[in-house]
């Protein structure tokens, strides 16, 4: 008997194994049930082997392209009307896929942290929001919390229409303003989730644009010293006696009947979680850059209010780093303001959170932004408001005014200009159409004033015109400088006709506390 060569030996091993097929695979943001942006072009992307014609044919119009050496293709579908009739996207590569039911309407992204995370079921009244919640034209999709600093592709996660069981754990204030959106334009809406609770801005950021620009020089710093600190081995042993720690408390408080210890935190946690500056961006935003979209709702803040200082360069530039990225142009960008929350202040003084709040009406210098003004559906008590209801009316006033061409009110007044004589202060306000009204009593409430000794005291103020407040203090005979709605969780009743409240406010330049103070030599 002959002994088989090594080579025939090789080719049959070759022919025993499978068969590898190239297979096109399509990002889950490019599925069945998706909602494609009206009125412009919408890229179509996915990976096949390198060097597949790829044809992607939808609505009557047909595209080619090549994929890279990296697999990856994209084409660009013309633009088109809004339609809820249900149609097929074909894409024929290596092999060949079919997207089924696909619209065409309004795409927004609902981003931020908690408050845009919180869903339908934990607001009031949720129960019945979701059992009024069947719109088979209005889609919805949520993109998994992933903190990474390598850029992710894709993510778990699939297009539904929006049904009493679906909408219940999809975030509040972005269904809520789809359907506002959905019912009032008569055309299909899709709606992407990507909020992570607890996260800082600086995590939605690509990381290396935010190392190179030299505003943010102090916080990267930071975050390099803690990446070396937390990499080591210290850490680790230090967790790992912790842990051995806490089960053995945690035994004798389970076996007493007594409440458990909270478990100590990995430092993977910090590593992979919603403050490592680029993060969120990595793991979140890129799987989804690019997709056709109108605008994106916003709310965040109360991670950075320590830092509200910086927050005021780092906001917009976020905005405009998101709008580079997604290569779109100036979307529109509406976000919510922080809202009242802590105990309320016998008397007036310092507030990191209205430092916020003025760090992002300063945002909207920005083109095509606006926010939202809430500081009258907070709780004192629970930082997550269950009222959303009025956060996404808000917000939906703006997107309607501005890109949908409706007339109604949209903006909250703002402070305009203060002129002291007499020993009072007149403030002028843009009203933007509308006039002031002082909220269930005459007086307007939430004011303070100061002299040259910087002491702030309460004003007692009055409307004196529709777009005038006058004030005065018998403490300040003479004041310089007046502040309304400063605090945390400010006590105060001045709104627009319209019910919208009017934006908190300085008139002063003192240094805010959240100010960096310079290093000591």
């Amino acid at each position: 008997m002959k002994i088989p060569s090594l080579l025939s030996c090789f080719l049959t091993l070759l022919l025993a194994l499978p068969v590898l097929r190239a297979e096109l695979k399509l990002p889950a943001v490019v599925g069945d049930h998706m909602v494609l942006q009206r009125r412009q072009a919408n890229p179509i992307w996915g990976w096949d082997s390198a060097g597949a014609k790829i044809t992607v044919s939808f609505a009557g119009q047909t595209h080619t392209a090549t994929a890279g050496a990296d697999g990856r293709w994209t084409v660009n579908l013309t633009a088109l009307e809004a339609s809820a009739e249900p149609r097929t996207l074909r894409i024929a590569g290596s092999s060949t896929r079919e997207i089924k039911d696909v619209l065409v309407g309004e795409v927004w992204m609902c981003s931020g942290q908690s408050n845009m995370q919180w869903a339908i079921s934990q607001v009031y009244n949720g129960d019945l929001e979701a059992l009024a919640s069947s719109f088979p034209n209005l889609r919805i999709i949520s993109v998994p919390q992933v903190g990474t600093q390598d850029l992710q592709k894709d993510f778990k996660g699939q297009w539904e229409a929006a049904t009493p069981d679906s909408v219940k754990s999809f975030s509040a204030v972005g269904f809520l303003y789809g359907r506002y959106l959905h019912e009032i334009l008569k055309v299909p809406v899709g709606l992407i989730d990507n909020a992570w609770g607890g996260s800082a801005a600086e995590a939605w950021v690509r990381r290396e644009t935010i190392e190179k620009d030299p505003r943010f020089a102090a916080l990267m710093k930071a975050t390099r010293d803690r990446e070396a600190q937390l990499k080591g081995d210290q850490p680790r042993l230090d967790h790992e006696a912790a842990m051995a720690k806490w089960k053995e408390t945690s035994a004798k408080a389970k076996a007493a009947k007594k409440e458990l210890p909270r478990q100590p935190q990995s430092p993977l946690a910090w590593l992979t979680g919603n403050a490592r500056p680029g993060n969120i961006f990595a793991g979140v935003v890129h799987p989804t850059l690019g997709y056709g979209i109108k605008g994106v709702i916003w709310y965040q803040g109360e991670s950075n209010a320590s830092r509200a200082y910086e927050y005021a360069e780092l906001f917009p530039f976020m905005i405009e780093q998101w709008r580079k990225e997604q290569g779109q142009g100036d979307f529109p960008f509406y976000w919510v303001q922080l809202a009242d929350f802590r105990d309320e202040k016998a008397e007036p003084g310092e507030s990191d959170w209205a430092e916020l709040r003025e760090s992002q009406t300063r945002a909207q210098r920005l083109a095509r932004t606006g926010q939202a003004v809430i500081i009258d559906v907070g709780e004192g008590r629970d930082i997550h408001p269950r009222n959303k209801q009025d956060v996404a009316a808000r917000l939906v006033r703006w997107a309607l005014a501005n890109d949908y061409g409706m007339k109604i009110p949209f903006r909250s007044p703002e402070y305009r200009s203060v002129a002291f004589a007499n020993g009072k202060a007149t403030l002028t306000f843009d009203c933007f159409g509308s006039s002031l009204r002082a909220f269930d009593v005459p007086a307007a409430r939430g004011f303070a004033v100061c002299g040259e000794d910087r002491v702030w005291r309460w004003a007692t103020g009055k409307v004196i015109a529709p777009d005038k407040v006058e004030l005065s203090c018998e403490q300040v005979p003479a004041p310089i400088a007046v502040r309304y709605a400063w605090a945390d969780n400010p006590v105060c009743n001045l709104f627009s006709a319209d019910g919208l409240p009017v934006t908190p406010f300085r008139t002063d330049d003192f240094d805010p506390i959240t100010k960096p103070k310079p290093a000591v030599k």
